[in-house]
């Protein structure tokens, strides 16, 4: 059966995608309709993206397990030769 976890998190990755559609569409408007960059606008969707971000989640041990895993995968910085031949399970 469909845990309970389902509609909280199918929710959080619709208004997550909702959201970042928002902040590319700020984006295409300016490079191609001629519009200003608002960037004030920029920043309440990207906060908008952050909060749908959060539902369930602490953010800080988001941030951290990121951290740990591009530490492991990159031990001396970023290399192109590294990101084309990722170990599997590397996710």
């Amino acid at each position: 059966g469909m845990s309970k976890e389902y509609p909280r998190i199918l929710n959080g990755l619709m208004g997550l995608n909702g959201e970042a559609g928002e902040c590319i569409d700020i984006l295409k408007k300016h490079l191609y309709q001629g519009h200003a960059f608002d960037s004030e606008h920029m920043a309440k969707e990207l906060g908008d993206v952050a909060w749908y971000l959060a539902i369930g989640y602490d953010l800080e041990t988001i941030f951290q397990m990121n951290i740990d895993k591009l530490k492991a995968r990159y031990p001396e910085g970023f290399s192109e030769q590294r990101a084309n031949n990722r170990s599997e399970g590397d996710i």
